[in-house]
């Protein structure tokens, strides 16, 4: 592809950034309060839009809920309008609850089922009044140890609580259905892979997708192969982006592994029009609004790089059966340097060249840390 066409295919990335990205957030052991952090949805949202402002491609945000959860969501849909964005996917949260110890929708208790069930049906709702088009489902659902409870009885209430939602998801919505090897369950995660995953939604009908999460497999999966198989199966419905070296890490995307991003753009560029695209990262220790951008400056290079793949040389290559000169056709666009083509794109999109040395040189951090961190002691 030349590279006023990459330019083209670039200008129309859409990156979700996740409210969740911008505010407290830690690890097993302890959360770590920054300054300036947002204290609600409101100011999650400003922190989007500048990430935004930045970049020219994260256009939207996704929301979880109850994290983000207002009174008046009429208002929290203009606010986020009003600063040049519009509203992902919504995402339901059915882990944090303590009647989901032991699962949600697929509890042996039918009470806590009944209440997991309608809290999705209020997200579809929710969904409705923001504009968003899709439901994010992530569930903990699993088990700690043989005998805890009966794996096909977990798969049928699994199924039974899908069917419901998905009998009342209305007509411009899809579920995106994940999931996640391990963690919290640690024998037997009721959605444990891509294949459990495609299953459900086979059965559940043509608006159930599965989503692929990086950090959701086990050490040395090949990601790029699920993308392709997703993608030939109409299945393929997003992707979360972070990255990492051991488990569910959620880093930076692209700063363990990437050209594992690039190989995974490779096969995003080939299928036609993109998934939804989010990223989903716990910034534990970064600047959160800096550790965003450089995520986002992160996918516009690897996607830039994977659309100068020649392809028409990949495939006489591989027709050849000529093996390394296939694999030096993807390296000789891997090694390509798209900063200066990412910078162009950017500037059209009336955004930043350098990102992060603009969110440095804008003063945003220590803004937002003076106003918030007066306005939280005024509150107190």
């Amino acid at each position: 592809m030349t590279e006023p066409a990459v330019e083209s295919r670039l200008r129309e990335l859409v990156i979700e950034t996740p409210s969740w990205g911008y505010g407290d957030s830690g690890t097993r052991f302890a959360t770590f309060p920054q300054a300036g952090r947002p204290r609600d949805v409101f100011e999650r949202i400003d922190d989007a839009a500048e990430v935004h402002r930045l970049t020219g491609t994260a256009g939207a945000v996704a929301l979880h809920f109850p994290w983000d959860a207002t009174d008046d969501y009429g208002a929290l849909r203009e606010h986020i309008e009003a600063r040049g964005l519009r509203v992902g996917a919504v995402n339901p949260n059915l882990f944090q609850d303590p009647d989901y110890k032991l699962g949600s929708i697929t509890h042996v208790d039918a009470r806590v089922r009944e209440k997991a069930v309608a809290h999705l049906l209020e997200c579809l709702g929710i969904a409705a009044e923001l504009g968003a088009t899709a439901q994010s489902l992530w569930f903990a659902d699993g088990t700690n140890y043989p005998g805890q409870d009966d794996l096909r009885a977990r798969r049928g209430r699994l199924m039974e609580g899908l069917s419901t939602v998905y009998a009342e998801l209305p007509a411009d919505q899809r579920l995106l259905v994940e999931y996640k090897l391990f963690e919290p369950a640690f024998y037997a995660t009721d959605l444990a892979d891509w294949g459990s995953s495609l299953l459900v939604c086979q059965k559940l009908g043509e608006r159930a997708q599965v989503l692929v999460d990086l950090g959701h497999h086990a050490q040395g999966v090949n990601i790029e192969q699920i993308v392709a198989l997703l993608a030939d199966e109409g299945r393929l419905g997003g992707f979360h982006f972070n990255n990492r070296k051991y488990a569910d890490d959620d880093l930076v995307v692209g700063s363990v592994n990437p050209f594992e991003l690039f190989l995974i753009f490779f096969e995003l560029a080939g299928v036609g029009a993109l998934p939804r695209l989010t990223i989903d990262q716990a910034h534990n220790v970064e600047a959160k609004v800096e550790a965003m951008v450089l995520s986002v400056v992160n996918l516009q290079e690897a996607y830039a790089k994977a659309l100068l793949v020649d392809r028409e040389a990949l495939r006489a290559a591989q027709g050849a059966g000529d093996v390394l000169g296939a694999h030096e056709v993807l390296l000789d666009a891997y090694r390509s340097d798209v900063r200066p083509l990412c910078a162009r794109v950017r500037s059209a999109l009336g955004a930043a060249e350098d990102p992060i040395a603009a969110l440095r040189a804008s003063g945003y951090a220590a803004r937002m840390a003076g106003r918030r961190e007066t306005a939280q002691e005024i509150v107190r």
